[in-house]
């Protein structure tokens, strides 16, 4: 998946990139080299936050939607957007009047921050108003984040307390004791789950995928972490780890390097920044969106990255057997 949330400024700095041409040259470096390495991939814009047609019409005018195979959207009614749980099919048809492919839901959610029964209903309500109505709905997310893990987000002071919501989206609580959601998950939905590098709740992560059923499962790998030592034989050890899902592979997040400023929101600077991205998505394409989990055939990914010039955005998983599923 390309990035995430390309409109919400604590993951696209568009401070710097008013119009979003930074990103549309990223993103079609990056869909043009995973077509290259990776051609059955199916490739989807990263989820949308806020959900709003007219960033998808501007987007559209650069060829970024028409390039694609699917579109994302995010959604938190009960949380943090401005619009009724109740209208989640009137803001699909939205989306879906503009973009012209189908709409994937990779992040739908409901926090406990205020009652552990508030988020039993914003998820029933939400699977009786999704299931079935897109291909892959992601609740957001199995884990709670840890109390001394900071959020990612650029908008703390502006939340108030509605930051400590972050913290409270999970099925499973911090301790590593279930929620009463977790009787609620829906067959039909996907798991969102983001992982810090080296993440020691990895394990436990896998063991609530299996328990509560999910067939499918949406994280990410950091461009930036992968100029860390170690930081391929973290990305396997991930993949490895989640070899028995469906995965849809988000790849976001600038390294300091590279970006217009030193933060993992900037636009990459052009053109070296979007050759490093085309370079870091072609070889995660071929390391793990192959028949076999993991292809060492790939490569150390340093020395590939400064002779690669193209990029893979999203690695998503076909609904049904595909000749080339992607891990």
């Amino acid at each position: 998946m390309v990035w995430n949330e390309p409109n919400n400024l604590s993951h696209w700095n568009f401070g710097l990139d008013p119009q979003w041409r930074r990103f549309a040259d990223m993103v079609l470096a990056a869909v043009a080299a995973v077509r290259t390495a990776r051609p059955r991939l199916r490739l989807v814009l990263g989820g949308i936050s806020p959900i709003d047609p007219g960033f998808l019409r501007l987007l559209a005018s650069y060829g970024v939607v028409g390039a694609v195979d699917r579109i994302a959207v995010h959604g938190f009614p009960l949380d943090w957007n401005h619009w009724p749980l109740e209208a989640w099919p009137r803001k699909l048809e939205e989306v879906e009047a503009v973009c012209g492919v189908p709409v994937w839901v990779s992040e739908a959610g409901a926090s406990s921050f205020g009652s552990e029964t508030v988020q039993v209903l914003g998820l029933e309500t939400t699977a009786r108003l999704l299931a079935g109505r897109v291909e892959r709905v992601h609740w957001y997310s199995l884990l709670d984040l840890p109390s001394a893990w900071e959020a990612t987000t650029r908008h703390r002071e502006s939340e108030g307390s509605a930051y400590y919501r972050h913290y409270y989206m999970g099925l499973v609580r911090a301790d590593g004791t279930p929620k009463p959601a977790c009787s609620s998950f829906p067959a039909e939905f996907g798991l969102c789950q983001w992982f810090h590098f080296e993440d020691p709740r990895l394990e436990e992560a896998v063991g609530w995928m299996r328990r509560l059923g999910a067939r499918y499962v949406r994280t990410g790998l950091s461009w930036a972490d992968w100029y860390r030592p170690g930081a391929v034989a973290w990305f396997d050890r991930q993949m490895r780890a989640l070899a028995e899902f469906e995965v849809t592979l988000t790849l976001c997040y600038t390294p300091a390097h590279l970006g217009l400023e030193p933060h993992y929101a900037a636009p990459p600077r052009e053109p070296a920044g979007v050759t490093e991205f085309a370079a870091f998505a072609a070889w995660a394409a071929r390391r793990y969106g192959g028949a076999a989990v993991i292809d060492p055939a790939a490569g150390d990914p340093r020395a590939r990255a400064a002779t690669e010039k193209a990029a893979m955005v999203c690695c998503a998983a076909e609904p049904e057997p595909c000749p080339e599923p992607c891990r």
